[in-house]
């Protein structure tokens, strides 16, 4: 009887997981995160190309919309690790300045229609793509058209 339940228990659980609509964010195909960019006007946007776009987003959330990261008194969310210091307001950080005026936990959907508006709002304010240092430590000066390749 206890290993039925227990089987039962798994199937409504996995139902479940399949059931609730956008909360366990996804990771975004490659090819379909380029499409995303060039759609949502980021090639030449900030004097960068997609290409660029593509290298930062494999490198601070490897496409994954619900990624996270702690930095100790900030956190970073979502698919392009957008910090909770200053542009999204995640309820525990102190002095947050919440530019964007978002929820953080908004960031680590699978829509990220505001994580594209928050990403070009710090992007405009910066001149470039300084603020990520996955950028900067893997794709400034770099040729990175493999990012675009194919798609």
């Amino acid at each position: 009887m206890m290993r039925k339940s227990m089987l039962f228990l798994g199937f409504l659980l996995a139902f479940l997981a399949l059931a609730l609509p956008g909360t366990q964010g996804k990771t975004i195909p490659r090819c379909e995160m380029v499409k995303i960019l060039r759609r949502n006007g980021f090639e030449g946007f900030v004097g960068k190309t997609v290409a660029d776009w593509m290298c930062l987003i494999k490198y601070e959330s490897s496409y994954d919309t619900k990624a996270y990261n702690n930095n100790g008194p900030s956190r970073d969310y979502g698919i392009f690790q957008i910090n909770s210091k200053y542009w999204c307001n995640d309820g525990r950080t102190a002095g947050a300045k919440n530019a964007c005026h978002i929820s953080c936990s908004k960031l680590q959907d699978d829509n990220i229609e505001d994580d594209i508006q928050c990403a070009k709002k710090i992007a405009q304010e910066a001149r470039g793509l300084t603020p990520w240092y996955g950028w900067k430590n893997h794709c400034q000066g770099r040729n990175l058209s493999s990012f675009v390749k194919g798609c």
